[in-house]
């Protein structure tokens, strides 16, 4: 959906940090608002604990005196003793009533009536009762239990009544860490959800156009780029598209020039080829052994040109299309000794030997395409083997596929060199032993060949003192190649 596609790069960066800060922010929030909460209740409870302990620390002195009183009344039976009893009992109803105005339940509030009323009851039957009567000191002994019990189940219930508001707050604190916990263990996969969606948001359309550049580098034009995303990202795509546009033009105008040079010098090289024959056989009269030498210098530089024209346009029709594929069964061996057949004055004069360790393995593959491959590689081998050194040739089937392996003893590839030998047109900076210079393109149609059969070629180190190459096809090749089709169409 067009609506919901970030707009640029930059608004997606900022959509996806809002994304993974939003739920980390609330759950900072919640954490904050049930902290402040369970504060809030800890410093309420701390404060009712210490004005409760302070009130009944006050009752219990304003007890003591009122008892103190009352047995000094008794004894003296003076009226100012009970004028102190009556402020003191007046002080003991103040305590109660501002323990009445803390939060108490019923049980603490009755216990707090039951205490007043004690009190009051004792300090009546003082003021009434006569100092002769025997009873009175009995009775009011017992009054005075009474309000000592009273006192004790004030005390004791208000101490009760604060443990089980301080564990009520334990639990409630608990119960917040729990939530807290929850809340993180719920947030966690949701901000990693949000972060793969935000991830995948930004690396999508970054793995497209980075696979449009390595096709590109590859050199495969055919494939149209098209890359969605941000607006930033779809600008970068369309550059590339345009970009592949033109590599394609130049492709194709590069492939055509070769093809005319290609056609145009074949005809002069024909023609030059025919008069060292002519030469050579005697056809226009005898010539000296040293214009025989030079004669045959022409003819083998002209046969090497030709075979470079031969590589420019097979390599340019290749190119042109890459569907020509011809695929037929055929033992390999038998193009591996026609290759050497191909090669046999060039290796008896300089004096190179053969080692060859082949089975016997029939292929479906493109039987042209395949002899080039292994005609390229020992021209190679050739080129670069000193005189009296050794090529050796391996053929092997491992599974599903056959390997073949050519080495020489030459310089080898130069570290510098090893990135770039299977690029059209690149010689290197190898000195070559030959007279004429490469093309450049011989390592290059060996791995578009190879590629095109579904295969791999590559530059092995350590068995052989030069160069190793090791070429791997599939025996049937025809799902292989339809594959490699597609893939380059």
């Amino acid at each position: 959906m067009r609506v919901l596609r970030p707009r640029s790069l930059s608004s997606l960066l900022v959509a996806g940090l809002l994304l993974l800060t939003v739920p980390l922010a609330v759950a900072m929030v919640q954490a904050a608002l049930q902290l402040g909460r369970l504060a809030q209740d800890t410093t309420r409870l701390v404060r009712q604990g210490v004005e409760l302990a302070g009130q009944t620390q006050a009752l219990s002195r304003h007890l003591a005196a009122y008892e103190r009183s009352t047995n000094l009344y008794l004894l003296l039976e003076d009226p100012r003793v009970l004028e102190a009893s009556r402020s003191i009992r007046q002080q003991i109803a103040t305590t109660t009533e501002q323990l009445a105005r803390l939060p108490l339940d019923r049980e603490g509030l009755a216990h707090l009536e039951q205490l007043r009323s004690a009190v009051s009851d004792s300090l009546r039957s003082l003021e009434t009762g006569e100092p002769a009567d025997p009873g009175r000191a009995a009775m009011l002994a017992d009054r005075l239990a009474a309000i000592d019990e009273a006192a004790r189940e004030v005390a004791d219930h208000a101490n009760t009544l604060l443990e089980v508001r301080l564990q009520n707050l334990e639990e409630r604190s608990a119960e917040t860490r729990r939530n807290l916990l929850l809340w993180l263990a719920a947030l966690v996969p949701v901000a990693l959800v949000l972060g793969l969606i935000f991830t995948l948001g930004v690396m999508r359309p970054l793995r497209r156009v980075d696979r449009a550049i390595t096709e590109l580098g590859r050199g495969t034009f055919s494939r149209p780029i098209a890359i969605s995303g941000p607006s930033d990202i779809e600008a970068v795509g369309k550059q590339l598209e345009w970009l592949r546009v033109r590599l394609l033009e130049l492709a194709q105008e590069k492939n055509r020039f070769l093809r005319h040079m290609s056609h145009e010098l074949k005809t002069p090289l024909a023609n030059i080829r025919e008069g060292t024959d002519l030469l050579l056989d005697g056809a226009v009269g005898a010539i000296e052994p040293e214009q025989r030498e030079v004669t045959d210098i022409m003819r083998t530089n002209a046969l090497r040109l030709q075979q470079l024209i031969e590589n420019l346009l097979s390599y340019s029709a290749w190119q042109s299309s890459v569907a020509g594929l011809e695929v037929g069964a055929f033992p390999l061996e038998a193009e591996l000794a026609a290759s050497f057949r191909a090669q046999k004055l060039a290796l008896a004069s300089r004096g190179i030997r053969t080692k060859a360790e082949v089975e016997h393995i029939m292929v479906a593959a493109d039987r042209a395409k395949i002899r080039l491959v292994l005609d390229n590689l020992l021209s190679n081998a050739v080129k670069f083997t000193p005189e009296g050194g050794t090529i050796t040739v391996r053929a092997r089937r491992l599974g599903a596929e056959v390997v073949i392996e050519l080495a020489d003893t030459g310089p080898g590839i130069p570290p510098e060199d090893r990135d770039r030998i299977f690029e059209a047109f690149y010689t290197g900076r190898m000195p070559q032993t030959g007279h004429l210079k490469g093309s450049g393109i011989g390592l290059s149609i060996v791995a578009e060949f190879v590629t095109a059969h579904g295969g791999r070629v590559e530059l092995v180190e350590g068995e052989f003192r030069g160069a190793h190459f090791r070429v791997t096809i599939p025996i049937q090749a025809g799902e292989q190649v339809r594959e490699a089709i597609r893939a380059y169409a």
